[in-house]
């Protein structure tokens, strides 16, 4: 039995309805959500303000680990934190093990400070209900480095594609009384010690790579043993840069590819029975990751033919904006003679096109495993 992964429909990891994007480039980051009561500076000012101890810690550290090893980016969504206190970005409901989670300390803040003189004793449940509605997060970049007890500089993300920013910086004296500084943080800072951003999450609506592959079950593939059809695999990718401010998180890059799968004709009549796929993987590469040659196993093209004569291929990195499309067109070959397939392989007009065009299916025969630069990334194919 050979293991395989059939990412064989159209769109696989598309954004669902409302599902969220990257802010445009050139706007803050508040300003895309002026009509909540709360400003990404709000929540992390907010924040600064809790009485955040060593649980609080372990807290958010759980769930952007967990949303890490979903294949999203170091993410803790409010929506989560509200509604299911630990869990990452893809893990199903948690009974929480927590005796005061985040949720909790933010109900008594909010009952102190806005409920009471705003809206009225009670409605604290209406701000936490809007939060968990905000797509806003907490992003912890290189949480791998935390040592577990530090406690994190608190900041937000001020938009306009800005490097640096004020964040609040939380510590306790050795009387346990908690100071709150401000201060200047960067990436740099980032890396070297934890920084808690409050932004907004933008890859939520998709499903990365990591949870097919960790999901897939084993699979006949009676065309690949026999060893009429081989299935091309994507085995490795690695990120060359990182394409957007830290601020907003690492990078979320579609490898998308439209092939005509198992051609095998008999007369040139029977061509106009097949018609082109498009696999489109969803693979988040986090930001400490740069220039690390990341392992997959995921399949691009099933029952790949040797009458395959050109593929569409595109690689983007999210960023968001209106839908739209790249036409382009996949390419058999018949008694020698060509015949085109028209693609129409989905992208948004914001996001950064790494890499499109049309890669001869001979290409991928050059050796076991071919490795190519597209633009700023690496990628390494295998027929299997």
């Amino acid at each position: 039995m050979k293991r395989v992964v059939l990412f064989f429909a159209f769109a696989v990891a598309l954004c669902g309805a409302g599902a969220c994007s990257k802010e445009e480039s050139g706007k803050a980051a508040d300003n895309l959500y002026s009509s909540g009561s709360f400003t990404l500076k709000d929540m992390a000012r907010i924040f600064s303000q809790l009485p955040i101890g060593n649980e609080q810690l372990d807290e958010v550290y759980e769930a952007v680990n967990s949303s890490s090893s979903n294949g999203y980016d170091e993410e803790y969504m409010m929506s989560d934190l509200i509604g299911n206190p630990g869990a990452g970005v893809g893990t199903k409901a948690v009974e929480s093990s927590y005796s005061n989670p985040l949720r909790d300390m933010l109900a008594d803040y909010l009952q102190q400070n806005y409920a009471s003189t705003k809206a009225g004793a009670g409605d604290v449940q209406a701000y936490l209900d809007e939060l968990a509605a905000s797509e806003m997060q907490i992003y912890w970049p290189y949480s791998e480095n935390w040592d577990g007890s530090s406690f994190p500089i608190i900041t937000f993300d001020p938009g306009y594609g800005a490097t640096s920013n004020v964040g609040y910086e939380i510590s306790y004296t050795d009387d346990g009384y908690k100071v709150v500084d401000s201060v200047y943080v960067d990436e740099n800072v980032a890396a070297s010690r934890p920084v808690w951003v409050i932004n907004r999450n933008d890859d939520s609506g998709f499903t990365p790579l990591e949870m097919y592959l960790s999901t897939r079950a084993d699979t006949d593939s009676d065309s690949s043993e026999s060893g009429e059809f081989k299935d091309l695999y994507m085995k490795t990718f690695t990120m060359l840069r990182n394409y957007d401010s830290w601020f907003a998180g690492g990078s979320e890059f579609f490898v998308k590819c439209g092939a005509v799968s198992g051609f095998k004709v008999t007369k040139e009549t029977d061509i106009k029975l097949y018609t082109p796929t498009v696999t489109d993987l969803m693979i988040n590469v986090k930001r400490s990751q740069v220039g690390q040659e990341l392992s997959y196993d995921a399949i691009l093209v099933t029952e790949f033919s040797d009458a395959l004569d050109k593929l569409a291929f595109l690689v983007i990195e999210d960023d968001g904006g209106t839908r739209t499309s790249w036409k382009c067109a996949t390419t058999v070959k018949y008694k020698g003679k060509a015949y085109g397939f028209d693609v129409e392989i989905p992208l948004n007009s914001s996001d950064d096109i790494v890499w499109r065009g049309q890669l001869a299916a001979s290409y991928f025969s050059k050796s076991d495993v071919v490795t190519g630069r597209f633009g700023d990334v690496i990628i390494g194919f295998a027929l299997e």
